[in-house]
């Protein structure tokens, strides 16, 4: 794949007749030992003379730091160290966007690995204690003694924002801004024959993964090695500049991750097991309870967001002027491109006609926002989806017939300048849902009421084309015929192990059994990148499919060869390499290969789609690869007494390109659908006053089977992906219309359009009294 642009020839598509292990729902290969609960996740290993190490964290969200005392916490037996920011040989977490971005600001953002002077959240690190036992670890973090002296306190981005705030860092609090004009506005708004205006907020998130984060680091043969539940593992980077050691004596293996959603997408625990194994000499092993994540591990951004959408009467829409403003808390981490994120998916998969967009991020006191599942795409499909709701009831048209009209096609151009270039089967999905659920269902009793609601939504997958994203991976015959696959890819639990090697067996005629995939590895596998973004299938399995069919090419000119057919004409039928004019044992190619020298293993480098990057105007031809779309229909139940919202059904349908696993893939969109409705209508972690009160899962209220409906998924194949095989990333699309899907369905069943998430009773209640003494107001004008 050239380095110098993307070119889909170079891709290969597929139709379905051809496929032989692609696009078969096998089993995973993480399948059984998942089953059997026998997985060994980063908080499962351990060392020999294994220290343990925890953080002191701070009790305020803002302050300076008057002293810091650790003496007695040192003096307690068991004790091996106790560690501040002094003793950090380079006391700096830079958080790196590489790629040739240098213009756009906040996009090298840095916190302290352990503060020495302020404090800017609650639950900020302050001290390292490393000590024999968890025991002494909870006696002697109790008597490290901080002190401190109070700072203002703020709260929210508009406070953050006023003239005269204090700045939480130097330069002001203003994070980053995004701005999108084109179209010419006015003239869109002026000549519109109708305008909906609407206001949307969106709550601060937890990932809520099952794994906590956990991680062992030790030295090995001069390279100090980290285990850790991570989605980076090129993080190795990192902990080596912070320790002064070159990358090459640093190590990160990511064995099988137990959740990550983004959010062991940044580091976690890796800068402190590294720290206190470079200072003792001896292996440290660190896990977080559920409380410490819940405290201090960055979240979703909550975001506020103001839409005018201009139309005509037929439901065309022409125009949308949009305000976004969101809360990165106390340091930037990701919030830059987050931001960006929401500005190119702000209009949703729609022609949007003009367009005016100002949207902004700003410093606050609350905790840190940053990656988490859909990446800014998803608070905005909670607005824009509900403005087409509410402009198809203004004119008294079916949602799906508004959704259609103004659907993307294969060469719209997005606000911000770029192509659609691949088939948009968004109407496809549209009707999909519809076919699927049938007439409305009635309600259950006198006072209750069933509301039905849909929302569409489109979702990049693969990274900013300015990052110049590349991956690699090595994939080789062993002398039996059976087949290894090397990627540095992080299994975070999506199957993206397993789809490598379903790849490499299409390819390379195997059984799946036969394949073995090494994953993970800074050291021994080949990079891929990170697995975030939707970008493992187009990245790594593209790798993969490149170094497959290098390996199939090498074999195949040997057998050419030794038969006298062309190569064109040759194929590998499970153990033999088959011609017209005969074939060859597998073993006997591969021992023919050896014979004449030619390698039967292959590492490919596959390129992403380049660009140049974009300064805050947001106006390019070009930012990110590619996009999913799909559509969510969903019934819910009102009891109108208490606010209660039940989900009868829900459905969704995504343009999966094509299927490398169906059942990976269904699983995708159920999981996506099921966080997604947790957000909608359970979860926020509470602040209050810079302080965070959210202690446990038994306040961080998460959907279980109990409160979801099977979801029904449906998965359509355009075959026009730019992952290998025509496969589109589905990762994060599903979960960013449920919040919007569910809104509308209430607004059906209680007559007021929810304005905020997640959608409790009392919100609900607030909504049906609203809506009857709209009803009271209108009665008395009517008489």
């Amino acid at each position: 794949m050239s380095a110098e642009g993307f070119d889909r020839s170079e891709v290969r598509t597929s139709k379905l007749d051809e496929l032989r292990v692609v696009h078969q729902p096998l089993p995973r290969q993480d399948q059984l030992e998942k089953i059997l609960g026998t997985t060994r996740y980063a908080g499962d290993f351990s060392q020999p003379g294994m220290l343990h190490a925890r953080l002191v964290r701070a009790q305020v969200p803002s302050a300076r730091i008057v002293r810091r005392d650790v003496s007695a916490a040192r003096a307690v037996p068991g004790v091996v160290d106790v560690l501040l920011g002094e003793d950090v040989p380079h006391n700096t977490i830079w958080v790196d966007v590489p790629g040739q971005a240098v213009q756009v600001a906040a996009l090298r953002a840095s916190m302290e690995v352990l503060a020495t002077e302020r404090v800017r959240f609650h639950g900020e690190p302050v001290a390292l204690v490393v000590a024999e036992s968890e025991d002494v670890l909870a006696k002697a973090c109790q008597l490290v003694d901080v002190e401190t002296e109070p700072l203002p306190v703020l709260t929210t981005p508009e406070e953050a924002l006023a003239e005269g705030a204090p700045a939480i860092h130097p330069g002001g609090n203003l994070l980053a801004e995004w701005q999108i004009d084109t179209g010419g506005v006015d003239a869109a708004f002026a000549g519109a024959d109708l305008v909906v205006e609407g206001e949307y907020r969106t709550q601060l998130v937890d990932h809520a993964y099952l794994e906590p984060e956990a991680g062992v680091a030790w030295n090995d043969e001069g390279v100090l090695t980290i285990r850790v539940a991570t989605q980076v593992i090129e993080h190795y980077r990192d902990v080596a500049r912070i320790l002064g050691l070159p990358e090459s004596k640093v190590r990160v293996v990511a064995p099988y991750v137990g959740g990550g959603f983004g959010g062991k997408e940044d580091m976690t625990v890796e800068p402190y097991v590294a720290l206190a194994c470079w200072r003792t000499g001896r292996p440290v092993r660190m896990q977080w309870t559920r409380d410490e994540s819940l405290l201090a591990r960055a979240k979703r951004h909550p975001m506020q967001m103001a839409y005018r959408t201009a139309a005509r009467r037929d439901g065309t829409i022409v125009g949308h002027e949009i305000e976004i403003l969101a809360d990165g808390g106390a340091y930037a981490y990701l919030s830059a491109l987050v931001l960006l994120y929401s500005s190119v998916h702000a209009c949703g998969p729609y022609r949007s006609g003009a367009v005016r967009l100002r949207a902004r991020c700003a410093y606050t006191n609350n905790p840190p926002t940053s990656a988490f599942r859909g990446f800014g795409g998803m608070q905005v499909v909670f607005a824009y989806e509900s403005q087409v709701n509410r402009l198809a009831a203004r004119l008294g048209l079916p949602p799906e017939v508004v959704r259609k009209r103004n659907a993307l096609s294969r060469g719209d151009v997005l606000p911000i300048g770029q192509r659609v270039e691949t088939e948009v089967l968004l109407p496809e999905t549209i009707d999909a849902v519809l076919e699927r659920v049938g007439p409305k269902p009635e309600p259950s009793g006198p006072r209750m009421a069933v509301g039905r609601g849909m929302a569409s939504n489109m979702q990049s997958y693969g990274r900013l084309v300015w990052l110049n994203d590349s991956a690699a991976a090595w994939v080789g015959f062993q002398v039996d015929g059976s087949v290894t696959v090397r990627c540095g890819v992080p299994d975070i639990g999506g199957g993206q192990a397993s789809s490598l090697a379903q790849i490499a067996a299409e390819v390379l005629g195997t059984s799946l059994g036969d394949v073995a995939v090494h994953f993970g590895d800074s050291s021994l596998t080949p990079l891929a990148g990170t697995t975030t973004a939707t970008r493992q299938l187009l990245m790594s399995g593209n790798a993969v499919y490149v170094a497959s069919m290098m390996v199939r090419g090498q074999l195949y000119g040997v057998v050419s060869e030794e038969l006298g057919d062309p190569v064109e004409s040759l194929r590998l039928e499970g153990a033999e390499v088959v011609g017209p004019s005969g074939s060859v044992a597998l073993v006997d190619a591969l021992a023919a290969c050896r014979r004449r020298s030619v390698p039967t293993e292959a590492i490919g480098t596959f390129f992403g789609p380049h660009g140049t990057a974009v300064d805050t105007r947001l106006a390019t031809d070009r930012v990110f690869p590619d996009f999913t779309f799909g559509t969510h229909l969903c019934d819910v139940e009102v009891d109108l007494d208490t606010g209660t919202v039940r989900l009868l059904r829900y459905v969704a349908a995504h343009d999966v390109g094509r299927a490398i696993n169906p059942l990976s893939v269904e699983g995708q969109i159920s999981g996506g659908a099921v966080q997604g409705i947790g957000m909608a209508l359970l979860e926020e972690v509470q602040v209050e006053e810079g302080v965070n009160l959210t202690g446990g899962l038994f306040q961080y209220l998460i959907p279980t089977f109990t409160d979801v409906p099977d979801v029904e998924t449906i998965v359509l194949e355009s075959g026009e992906g730019l992952g290998p095989f025509g496969a589109r990333g589905i990762g994060e699309p599903p979960i960013g219309p449920p919040s919007a899907a569910i809104a509308s369905a209430v607004a059906d069943a209680v007559g007021e359009w929810p304005s905020r998430l997640p959608l409790t009773p009392e919100r609900v209640l607030d909504l049906i009294v609203a809506d009857a003494a709209a009803d009271a107001v209108a009665d008395e004008t009517s008489s």
